[in-house]
């Protein structure tokens, strides 16, 4: 099928509200058809349901970026042979502006004794002297998992084409008192003050999640400390570690992984491999004991704050050198059953690179897309002072909502309608949402977008906010949901989870004081995607959305 017979089925893009006597302040809609981006064409691969300004490979599955002599380097785990998990290798991809990307050959690939069964997840680091240098995890043939280096065959090649793994490999062990099944996917590395590198790799010991640290002088010779940096019971494995600083006096650029300072906290995110989401922390990282202690006022664990609220999982950031900007990457999983993945050619995807930034609040980190997204925007619709009655939706009109970038203010007049507060709920976003669905009148909401709908909104994926009244701290509380249970009308037969669809619904409260009435939502559409961001960022959650009226609604499309 065409993509234009696709994009002309999905007719509407709605603003929800169900209040009263409200405002939206301001709606600009951007929209732009970009197939040349889209990943090359290729024998058997169905694009029917595929984004085309996210990064994919051309087919089959994916899962360390770096900045270097003018190009934004991307290195993914890849699967060669499937869309689905297994025969992993980095492949490597590279662009000058974030948005257009060229594929080179693959950098990594199972070849020596201490990575032939797999070459797994891990970091590349800037070496003064030496250049880039990958750390990554190997696993030998009694599947025991190892840290490994490669180094460029030429540094002075900024498309870094070649790599070569040294045979003084593996640099890191598990040793006695370690998981060998379980000791992964080494972190960017940082220089101290001491003359140490450091670095941090993933691990569990039975239920409790570990982040261990290493340390070189040489970059070769690594050597354990004596205790994790950090550690949380019952958490399980920690896959995919994340460590770096934040400023508490600059609110608008990003540090580098060295620095550590007075006026810093720094992150520590986790990949939770029981549940399949992330979490993180703030704290202050003591270097001289190599521990690291989260903030009191926040969880520490499964209740956590994340950096997506939604289908997000093995992020990794990187320090943009030529901005002065710390920018997230993350990977978003199909929605579909793993034999469609396999039918359509292709599964997973890289959302839009955000920037981070500790928010002025010093309480959380906000994530915004980076600003050379916005080069794709194309039509430009704006829509103002729109009174909204209970129960009202307004068509944005002139934009294709396949493929759209959306940004609302809504004013809301007054609070004193809002629903009190179920302290039970405190930690339970996700839950809330559940039962406070987009079609559940709540006293002040629920408002947002109806993204991806049929013109009969048989199918539909709302991205909503509803305030409650907190009688405990005197304050909105603000709940945003993400809900792609009624995006598809596709029926589920399979009774094992990976022949079902996923559609879940996601939640996450949003810090914000309400105190002028005002809240934003800014929504990046791309066919199966939507990506949102309440609040300026402080709440973040992607959907994947595979809708039926993609597959059997052209017919009827004009109708």
């Amino acid at each position: 099928m065409a993509i234009s017979n696709v994009i002309s089925v999905l007719l509407l893009l709605l603003v929800l509200i169900n209040l009263s006597n409200q405002n939206i302040k301001g709606i600009d809609a951007f929209h732009q058809i970009y197939e040349e981006l889209q990943s090359e064409s290729v024998e058997s691969v169905n694009h029917l349901h595929r984004p085309s300004f996210h990064f994919q490979p051309p087919k089959h599955w994916i899962n360390g970026p770096v900045y270097y002599k003018g190009l934004y380097h991307l290195f993914y785990q890849y699967n060669t042979k499937g869309a689905v998990w297994g025969n992993i290798i980095w492949a490597h991809s590279v662009s000058k502006d974030l948005v257009n990307w060229e594929a080179l050959e693959p950098a990594l690939s199972p070849s020596k004794w201490f990575d032939i069964g797999g070459t797994w997840s891990g970091s590349i680091t800037i070496v003064p002297g030496k250049g880039p240098i990958i750390l990554y995890t190997g696993v030998n043939q009694n599947e025991t998992q190892l840290q490994n280096y490669a180094i460029p065959e030429d540094p002075s090649d900024p498309y870094l084409r070649k790599w070569i793994k040294p045979d003084d490999n593996p640099i890191a062990i598990p040793d006695y008192t370690m998981n060998g099944s379980a000791f992964r996917d080494p972190t960017t590395a940082w220089f101290s003050k001491d003359g140490h590198w450091r670095t941090v790799v993933g691990s569990k010991r039975k239920r409790r999640g570990i982040a261990y640290i290493y340390r070189s002088r040489d970059f070769k010779h690594w050597v354990k400390a004596k205790h994790p940096v950090h550690s949380k019971q019952s958490t399980g494995m920690w896959e995919c570690p994340d460590f770096f600083p934040v400023s508490l006096t600059d609110f608008r650029n990003g540090l580098d992984l060295d620095y550590v300072g007075p006026n810093t906290k720094h992150v520590l995110k986790v990949s939770l491999d029981i549940t399949r989401y992330e979490y993180y922390t703030l704290g202050k990282y003591d270097l001289k004991k190599d521990r690291y202690i989260p903030d009191g006022n926040t969880p520490d664990g499964w209740e956590g704050l994340r950096f997506d609220y939604g289908n997000f999982y093995a992020s990794k950031t990187f320090f943009d050198y030529k901005k002065n900007r710390r920018i997230l990457w993350g990977w978003a999983n199909e929605s579909d059953t793993v034999e469609d993945d396999i039918l359509k050619g292709w599964a997973g995807l890289q959302v839009i690179p955000r920037t981070v930034l500790l928010d002025s609040s010093k309480k959380q980190l906000v994530f915004w897309p980076v600003e050379e997204i916005e080069s794709l925007r194309g039509n430009y619709v704006r829509m103002n002072n729109h009174d909204i009655k209970m129960g009202q939706r307004i068509e944005v009109k002139g934009i294709t909502p396949a493929q759209a970038d959306v940004e609302v203010t809504f004013y809301v007049g007054s609070l004193e309608k809002a629903e009190i507060f179920d302290p039970s709920f405190t930690w339970k976003p996700l839950e809330l949402c559940n039962i406070k669905g987009s079609n559940v009148r709540g006293g002040v909401g629920p408002f947002g977008l109806i993204t991806l709908a049929t013109p009969d909104l048989e199918e539909y994926t709302p991205v909503f906010f509803r305030v409650f009244n907190d009688t405990k701290t005197h304050k909105p509380k603000v709940l945003m949901c993400s809900d792609a249970r009624p995006s598809s009308l596709k029926q589920d037969t399979g009774l094992l989870a990976k022949d079902r669809m996923y559609k879940p619904s996601f939640a996450g409260f949003v810090d914000v004081d309400m105190a002028d009435g005002r809240i934003s939502l800014r929504s990046l559409i791309d066919h199966s995607v939507v990506e949102s961001f309440g609040a300026l960022g402080k709440t973040v959650i992607t959907s994947r959305v595979e809708s039926q009226c993609l597959e059997y609604g052209s017919s009827s499309a004009n109708e």
